[in-house]
């Protein structure tokens, strides 16, 4: 869902995503470089995100909390909000219409757990505009993508695959994967990221 080395807005999060990165990695005892090599992510992309500069991209999240032994909603909730965590499609519609968390990348992922601390999956739905960047990228894991709207393709290892409003696609996260519209139209989807403690 998103490239290794990009730097992009995740809808949901804020500019103290970094610091809690900064954060955990203090309480482990690791500079910067040392989160970088455990993560794969760049040495200069970690110090941006901690700096507060940019926010990570979906891909450089589930990197980051994995290294840091934490899911990725301990960087991305504010606070916590009973069960059930409810998210009306108006919302999501109203930052559709103002582009909200819309990266270079050409999508924007809005969470739907946001305030559920104690969760074990991360879900979000996923815009993508018209002309999309087709970025591959891979983490531990496991993901469930369904098709609500337009055409995406999905780059899943060599092989691509279109799925059409009402299809899924449920696949081992460590293989490289990307999603874009298709078709030169924008396109949803609804994504489940599950990563085993």
């Amino acid at each position: 869902m998103s490239t290794d080395i990009g730097v992009t807005e995740v809808s949901g999060a804020d500019g103290k995503a970094g610091a809690r990165i900064r954060a955990y990695r203090e309480r482990h005892g690791w500079s910067v470089a040392d989160l970088a090599e455990k993560s794969g992510v760049d040495a200069v992309v970690v110090n941006a995100i901690e700096k507060g500069d940019v926010m990570p991209a979906l891909g450089i999240l589930v990197k980051l909390s994995r290294a840091l032994g934490q899911r990725i909603g301990t960087f991305m909730d504010d606070q916590f909000k009973p069960d059930p965590i409810i998210t009306r499609a108006k919302d999501i519609e109203a930052k559709k219409v103002a582009d909200e968390g819309m990266n270079a990348l050409g999508y924007a992922s809005h969470s739907l757990a946001l305030g559920k601390p104690d969760r074990h999956m991360d879900p979000f739905r996923i815009e993508f505009e018209a002309d999309g960047v087709d970025a591959v990228q891979h983490h531990e894991g496991e993901e469930l993508i369904i098709c609500i709207s337009g055409e995406v393709e999905l780059t899943y290892g060599p092989n691509k695959i279109v799925l059409k409003a009402g299809d899924t696609a449920y696949y081992n996260s460590c293989v490289r994967h990307g999603l874009r519209a298709l078709g030169g139209k924008p396109a949803s989807v609804y994504g489940v990221v599950f990563m085993p403690a």
